[in-house]
C-alpha cells in the first residue's frame, strides 16, 4: 500500500549515514545537550537567515517555548486559525491563553490576514499564522497589523521548512518562529524534535531558561514557570546530516508537485489543484487536492493501493476539546467546508515518477467513475 508519507523509504537511502551519526553520538557520551546540539541549532538558524535557534523537544513545546518567551500569558488573547493541526491551539492554551480564530483564504488554506483586525480586542497580544501545507501566510500584510496594534507576532513553521516569502524564509520573518521536526516533516527526525528561531536576544535568553527548568548555570533556577524540553543529542546530529540535504528534498518535493499538476489537468475530475500564493516559493509538505466527494474518492483510492490523508477533517473550532472557545462550525463557514473536501496525495522526496503516476491515474479513474455514477446531492 502507497502512503501519504515515506521516511521508511527514505530510511533505506540514507541508512548509512544515519547509522553514522547514532554511532558517533554514543561513542562522544554527550546524550544531552551535547555539541551536536548546539551546531545544528547554529546551522539551522543560518539556513533561515535568523540569528538565534533555541533546540526543544517537539514542535508543540516549540510553540510553548515561544509563546512564554514573548511574554505571552494568562488572560491573553492569540489571532490564529482554526484549518491547523490542533497543537497550535493546545499550545496556546498551555500558556494560559486563548486562542481567537480568523477564516482561510478560499484558494490556499491560509490565514485570511484581512480579517485580523475586526477580531482584535483589548486583550489581544499575539498574532499566530499558521504557514501550511508548505507555504508562508502573507507575512507583510501580518507584520502591518501588529505594528499597527503594537502585537508580538509567532510564526507556527511546522510545515514549511525552506519554504519562502518574497525571498524571506519561513521563520524569519516574526519575533519568534516555532517549527516541528517529526518524522514526516520536510525536514523530519528520527523521533521528535523543535525548534524556535528568534532574532531578538532577550527572547533567546528567555528560550534557553525556559527549556531547561528556568536555569542558565546548572541547578540554579532564575525564573519559573519553566520547563524540561531538549532536543536530544541523537536527533540533532541526524538533523544536522539531513540539513545538508534539505534543498535537494524541497527541489524534489516541487518537482513532484510539478508533475501532479500536469498528470491532473484533466477535463471532468472535479478536482480542485493547490495554489501558491503571489511571491511564495511552496515546499509542498503536503499536496493538499479538493473534492466534494472526498470521502469516497479516500474508499476508492484504498482499493488501488494507494492511501490518503485528510489535514485536517476536524478543524479547531468544532472540536469538543475547544468547545470553551465559544465557536460553532458556522462562524468560520471557509474553514469548515474545506474541512469537507480537502486530501493528501503521496509526496516525499524518495516517491518515484512511476509510483506517482500510478497515483494520478488511479485518482483521475476514481473521480471520473464518481462524475459518472451521480451529480453532487
Amino acid at each position: 500500500m502507497l502512503n501519504v508519507w515515506g521516511y521508511l523509504d527514505e530510511y533505506e537511502v540514507e541508512r548509512d549515514d544515519l547509522l553514522d551519526a547514532v554511532d558517533r553520538v554514543f561513542r562522544s557520551g554527550q546524550l544531552i545537550l551535547g555539541g551536536s546540539v548546539t551546531r545544528f541549532e547554529e546551522e539551522f538558524a543560518a539556513f533561515c537567515g535568523v540569528r538565534h535557534g533555541v533546540s526543544c523537544d517537539n514542535g508543540t513545546n516549540a510553540l510553548v517555548l515561544a509563546l512564554e518567551a514573548v511574554g505571552v500569558g494568562r488572560g491573553d488573547e492569540v489571532v490564529t486559525v482554526s484549518n491547523t493541526a490542533a497543537p497550535t491551539v493546545v499550545a496556546i492554551d498551555t500558556v494560559g491563553a486563548r486562542a481567537r480564530f480568523v477564516d482561510v483564504d478560499h484558494a490556499t488554506g491560509l490565514m485570511a490576514v484581512d480579517q485580523i483586525e475586526a477580531v482584535l480586542t483589548d486583550r489581544t497580544t499575539c498574532l499566530l499564522p499558521v504557514h501550511l501545507y508548505g507555504q508562508c501566510v502573507d507575512m507583510a500584510a501580518v507584520r502591518a497589523v501588529a505594528d499597527r496594534h503594537g502585537l508580538k507576532v509567532i510564526e507556527d513553521c511546522a510545515q514549511a521548512h525552506g519554504a519562502r516569502h518574497h525571498d524571506r524564509v519561513a521563520g524569519s520573518m516574526g519575533d519568534a518562529a516555532a517549527f516541528s521536526f517529526y518524522p514526516t516533516k520536510v525536514l523530519g527526525a528520527y523521533g521528535d524534535g523543535g525548534i524556535v528561531l528568534t532574532d531578538d536576544d532577550e527572547v533567546e535568553a528567555n528560550l534557553r531558561r525556559l527549556r531547561y527548568y528556568g536555569m542558565t548555570d546548572r541547578y540554579y533556577v532564575e525564573r519559573t514557570p519553566a520547563h524540561n524540553s531538549r532536543l536530544d543529542t541523537v536527533q540533532a546530529e541526524i538533523l544536522r546530516r539531513k540539513l545538508c540535504r534539505l534543498p535537494a528534498y524541497i527541489e524534489r518535493r516541487q518537482e513532484l508537485a510539478r508533475r501532479y499538476g500536469e498528470l491532473l489537468d484533466g477535463p471532468g475530475l472535479g478536482l480542485v489543484l493547490p495554489t501558491t500564493a503571489p511571491g511564495n516559493e511552496h515546499v509542498h509538505y503536503l499536496y493538499v487536492v479538493r473534492h466534494p466527494r472526498r470521502d469516497a474518492i479516500i474508499e476508492a483510492m484504498r482499493a488501488h493501493g494507494v492511501n490518503c490523508n485528510v489535514s485536517y477533517r476536524w478543524p479547531c473550532h468544532t472540536m469538543t476539546g475547544f468547545a470553551d472557545l465559544g465557536y460553532g462550525p458556522d462562524d468560520l463557514p471557509v474553514t469548515t467546508t474545506l474541512a469537507t473536501e480537502i486530501f493528501s496525495l503521496p509526496m516525499f522526496p524518495s516517491l518515484t515518477d512511476e509510483d506517482q503516476a500510478h497515483v494520478a491515474e488511479s485518482l483521475a479513474e476514481v473521480a471520473r467513475s464518481l462524475d459518472r455514477a451521480a451529480p453532487v446531492a
